[in-house]
């Protein structure tokens, strides 16, 4: 398994700044699934508590610039405690079912007018692993991962 830590090249603005996906080998009749790894809750406390000014840039190019999913976007992320936990849960779990994990900080400031994964509902070919549900989950942290079934080639290729 190829695991790939980028630590910041400067210091971050906020210590919720790294975010997380791991790529599992085969999953729901697809190869190679990369599934977005996030937190699914916080406490109000937590939002509050940001310098939103400080953490928010301009807008995309095209969005209308609400600066909401952006910050759930924020809110999703780990910590570099939580994310070295995170991986090494990752990598004793699930050693022979992912081919890759991969880490990196956001970079600041966060444009506005973004999604966070909390904001989106699942579809045909789009899900969530709710990691809470499985009956070995031994973290604290409400985890979830995000995928696209629609990003990723058929295993019926292989034969």
């Amino acid at each position: 398994m190829d695991i790939s830590i980028t630590n910041p090249d400067t210091t971050l603005p906020v210590d919720r700044a790294f975010v997380i996906s791991m790529v599992i080998k085969s999953f729901k009749g697809r190869r190679d699934v990369e599934v977005h790894l996030f937190r699914s809750k916080w406490d109000p406390e937590e939002y509050e508590g940001m310098d939103w000014d400080r953490l928010l840039g301009a807008p995309l190019d095209g969005s209308s610039g609400d600066p909401e999913g952006s910050k759930f976007f924020i809110l999703e992320a780990f910590t570099d405690t939580e994310r070295h936990t995170l991986i090494d849960y990752l990598k004793t779990q699930y050693s022979t079912r992912l081919t890759s994990i991969r880490s990196a900080p956001i970079s600041f400031p966060v444009p506005t007018g973004l999604t966070g994964f909390t904001q989106i509902s699942g579809g045909k070919s789009t899900g969530f692993i709710e990691f809470s549900k499985i009956p070995s989950y031994p973290l604290e942290m409400d985890l979830m991962g995000f995928y696209d079934l629609n990003r990723h080639p058929p295993l019926a290729d292989d034969e």
